[in-house]
């Protein structure tokens, strides 16, 4: 599988987030899913510049507050967040760009350089996210009042913080096997229900209110055989539609994931040590007997115990010079309405004319767990059924013509639950060690404030 369809690393996603004002706090910043990047708020100063702050000299206008304000009440009404007051945020947006000048200052003095072409690939990469071409882009920002050259500066400024703070944070984020096991033992630990989801999967043997002891042993003799057989190999889901007396018996008898405290104590208990796919015992209610299959298990403080896979492939035109998105968008069109008449086979067109590496295999991207492709590509292609071929998408790299193949459950394997946690320890500590390294820096620095004004 092609690395070009990975999600960004998180230094570039640090990068274009704090560009496009998306927060204050560098590390905490990340590209939302399902979120296009948006476009830097239109440059408008309506009052008189003057100094706002000086940091080791170096002055910060009213001009530039301005600017990073209206990039902020941007953001807030993009996210339908309430908006605070306007003297608190001046100052929260202040004190953030102070903190930024502090740290351009010493990569600067540390010697850290960003050359033209690392600017480039941040810009595509802000174009393609918002389905523009750089051209495209440029025009908008023109028309809002961004120049092109202030807005590389922006860029180049925001890729020299993050390697600065890569460097300076990444060995502070170190996880150790011990912080691991100890994070498993402390969510395990936890008896609060409502962080637990389970999916369980019921075969039910009814037994009547006035049923005769004998009906009784009848109906369980019953129940411990349809349990005998599920043990020697026949599909609990299929015995679910043929023999549960249950009323959820058409879908396999699944109850559906929910909250293990909207479920039945009993059937919690009866299912708590056990795995995914395994079947309990006989668990007697006033209903009768049931058979319980754990479907699903997911710990809001873990990973989960199993994810679904899906295998699709695609063709990948990419936009440049010589070809433009929308004529790539007719061509992709041109395909599928081949593929959907029978006149063309899809790996075969994706041998022909894909420019992903993937093309050799006829396009085919192998099974793919959540979280391995970009948001805009893994969202389209969660919306496809099996076999389906959607209409052209428009990602960061270029424009896809998807097909789904197929899809499945899979258990996570415990070395993918452990490095799934590492992860999460490392961004927890990354946030922390922010923060006290930039109120450190923040603490060194020679910095004089102004009266903002009114």
């Amino acid at each position: 599988m092609m690395m070009m369809f990975r999600l960004l690393p998180p230094s570039l996603a640090l990068a274009l987030g704090v560009v496009l004002g998306l927060a204050a706090q560098a590390q905490g910043l990340q590209l939302q899913p399902s979120q296009r990047l948006p476009l830097p708020a239109p440059v408008r100063t309506l009052q008189a510049d003057f100094v706002v702050a000086l940091v080791n000299s170096e002055p910060i206008t009213n001009s530039e507050l301005q600017v990073e304000l209206q990039r902020a009440l941007q953001q807030l009404s993009q996210q339908r967040r309430p908006l605070p007051d306007k003297n608190e945020l001046t100052r929260q947006v202040l004190e953030r760009l102070i903190g930024d000048r502090i740290q351009l200052q010493l990569a600067n003095q540390s010697g850290i350089r960003i050359d033209e072409a690392a600017v480039d690939l941040a810009e595509q990469n802000i174009a393609r996210q918002n389905q523009l071409t750089v051209a495209d882009m440029r025009r908008k920002l023109v028309e809002d009042g961004v120049s092109v050259p202030q807005f590389r500066s922006q860029l180049r400024d925001q890729l020299s913080l993050t390697r600065l703070r890569d460097r300076e944070l990444e060995p502070r984020a170190r996880v150790t096997e011990l912080e691991i096991d100890q994070y498993f033992r402390e969510a395990q630990s936890n008896t609060d229900l409502s962080t637990r989801q389970i999916n369980l999967a019921q075969i039910l043997v009814a037994v009547p209110d006035d049923a005769s002891d004998a009906q009784v042993a009848n109906l369980q003799a019953r129940a411990e055989g349809l349990l005998a057989r599920i043990r020697a190999g026949q599909d609990f889901n299929n015995l679910a539609r043929t023999d549960s007396d249950a009323p959820d018996r058409s879908n396999g008898g699944q109850l559906g994931l929910r909250t293990a405290d909207r479920y039945p104590s009993l059937f919690v208990d009866a299912t708590q040590t056990l795995a995914f796919g395994e079947v309990s015992g006989l668990v007697r209610s006033g209903a009768g007997f049931h058979l319980l299959k754990v479907m699903e298990r997911q710990d809001a403080n873990l990973p989960p115990a199993a994810v679904t896979q899906t295998r699709s492939r695609h063709i990948l035109l990419r936009p440049g010079p010589q070809l433009s998105e929308a004529v790539a968008r007719d061509r992709l069109l041109g395909y599928r309405a081949q593929i959907q008449a029978g006149q063309a086979g899809f790996a075969e067109l994706a041998r022909q004319h894909s420019q992903d590496g993937s093309a050799a295999q006829g396009g085919d991207l192998g099974w793919a767990s959540p979280g391995m492709f970009v948001p805009e590509f893994e969202q389209f292609m969660n919306r496809l059924a099996p076999g389906q071929v959607g209409e052209p998408l428009v990602s960061r790299f270029g424009v896809h013509l998807i097909e789904v193949l197929e899809r499945r459950r899979v258990e996570t394997s415990q070395r993918e639950q452990r490095e799934a946690v590492r992860g999460l320890l490392r961004e927890k500590k990354l946030d922390e060690a922010y923060l006290l390294w930039a109120q450190d820096q923040r603490g060194r620095a020679y910095v004089e404030l102004r009266e903002l004004a009114p």
